[in-house]
């Protein structure tokens, strides 16, 4: 097939969805397809005529214009298949608060917590007791990311370069255990254990710089744990409406009660990712797992 691999963007995760697309392209080239790389960010005027004539759009872009729903909707108007969630499931699961409220009407848990708008981020005093996880409402990659104890270090974290002019989300503080679980549809995905080895959380540095963090998969938890986990993962997936896969990252707190925190509907695609490894966990090798992808892509479309 005739594939365009859209990567890139203009979000901070840029050269992050640069770097894995090497791979994807590899990859599907493997797999005997004909692949064409796109950035919207050299050429966004250009993405209607170079996905014209393409069998199939794999999308490889992290915040806007993909995970917001922005390039999906332009495929959805051109009637393109494509891997992953609709323009609109895309743009809820992206919007922390609004994702939030949706798992609760699930019926799961998630931390307490608070939206702020931008134009209110100097005068907002939090309502929700310290310590706080304060970041950006739509950010991915745990960019803009800050643990605050107290009011001064909040003041401080509000007037840094990350989160100044964005809307935020501040929740509680869960501690505990941090784990992910990914849905791939027709496969039951084991969870991941992560523990950083710098900082406090896995921050972004701990997700991108080699031998930072521990990533223990299957995770070492009880088949109780492990089951509700995958239980809450699938619901939040169904919930926000998704499709294909995702992953959706969670806390659990010190007595043992799974938090859900949000969901990513484009996870990271490098053969050594979270959700590609929890598919090699259950025997699916990273070519193996695009080829699913593509398949359920196309379904969609069919």
């Amino acid at each position: 097939m005739r594939i365009l691999l859209i990567a890139g963007g203009w979000s901070g995760e840029r050269d992050v969805a640069l770097s894995s697309s090497k791979q994807i392209e590899k990859s599907l080239s493997a797999l005997g397809h004909t692949v064409t790389l796109f950035d919207p960010e050299r050429d966004l005027r250009g993405l209607a005529a170079a996905a014209r004539g393409q069998d199939f759009v794999f999308i490889n872009l992290h915040g806007s214009p993909g995970e917001d729903g922005l390039v999906q909707a332009l495929l959805e108007r051109m009637n393109l298949p494509f891997q992953g969630a609709a323009s609109r499931s895309s743009l809820l699961a992206l919007n922390k608060a609004v994702a939030k409220q949706i798992f609760e009407d699930a019926g799961l848990t998630t931390p307490a917590w608070e939206f702020i708008p931008a134009r209110h981020v100097r005068s907002w005093r939090p309502s929700l007791p310290f310590p706080l996880v304060v970041k950006p409402n739509t950010g991915g990659s745990s960019l803009g990311v800050s643990i605050v104890s107290t009011q001064k270090e909040l003041d401080a974290c509000l007037n840094l370069p990350a989160t100044a002019g964005q809307d935020l989300l501040a929740e509680v503080l869960i501690r505990g255990q941090e784990l992910t679980c990914g849905v791939l549809e027709g496969e039951e995905l084991p969870p991941i254990l992560i523990r950083p080895k710098r900082g406090v959380f896995f921050d972004y540095e701990s997700k991108y710089m080699a031998g930072a963090t521990e990533e223990i998969c299957p995770a070492p938890v009880s088949a109780e744990l492990t089951a509700t986990l995958q239980r809450m993962a699938r619901t939040a997936h169904e919930a926000l409406g998704l499709s294909d896969y995702s992953r959706a990252d969670f806390m659990v707190d010190e007595n043992g009660v799974p938090h859900i925190l949000e969901v990513n509907t484009l996870p990271g695609m490098t053969a050594t990712s979270l959700l590609p490894q929890e598919a090699q966990a259950v025997g699916m090798s990273f070519e193996a797992l695009l080829a699913r992808l593509i398949e359920l892509g196309l379904r969609k479309k069919h």
